[in-house]
């Protein structure tokens, strides 16, 4: 066997390797106590369900730089960025308008169809309602505090939201758990 035969049978190892290992991250997170950095996970299985009685003061987010959310149809939980803005949390979705976003991003267009979702902070679970928000005045409001928060300040043009660039979801109550 000469030197080329030798380095393509190597090549094509180490391509089966990496293929395999990537696979099985992405099946092995599934079955994980929440998402695993950027991979979608499993459903959550610790937590305390907070008493969903009184709204809580989500001021305390302002400054987290993420959290974990849950969706219950599919059960798959993602880290995302937070931004908490008059007194309301909301979520966002980028490149929904990219080869990306169209490959990566399902979870926006399964919120739409079913927004039932657990909010997990600090192990505390929130039952909550991903709503799709577009409204201007909202909009404007949390977009100058996702560039307050993660752009260094930077304002956001409203462009990104009314093109479909950006999703943003409000986390609200669910209906009937309080």
């Amino acid at each position: 066997m000469n030197w080329k035969s030798k380095a393509l049978r190597n090549a094509a190892g180490v391509a089966l390797a990496i293929a395999l290992i990537t696979t099985g991250s992405f099946v092995a997170a599934r079955f994980h106590d929440g998402p695993l950095a950027i991979l979608a996970g499993g459903p959550f299985k610790t937590g305390a369900l907070q008493d969903a009685t009184e709204e809580p003061d989500w001021a305390f987010l302002r400054d987290y730089p993420t959290v974990e959310f849950q969706l219950l149809d599919p059960a798959r939980s993602r880290t995302t960025y937070i931004m908490e803005y008059d007194g309301r949390i909301f979520v966002p979705s980028n490149y929904m308008n990219t080869i990306r976003g169209k490959l990566w991003k399902h979870w926006p267009m399964e919120a739409v169809a079913d927004g039932r979702a657990i909010l997990r902070v600090d192990q505390k679970l929130y039952e909550r309602q991903l709503v799709r928000i577009e409204d201007r005045e909202t909009v404007l409001g949390v977009l100058a505090e996702r560039g307050r928060k993660y752009a260094g300040g930077a304002s956001l043009p409203l462009e990104l939201v009314t093109s479909g660039d950006i999703w943003l979801f409000q986390l609200r109550a669910r209906p009937g758990t309080d």
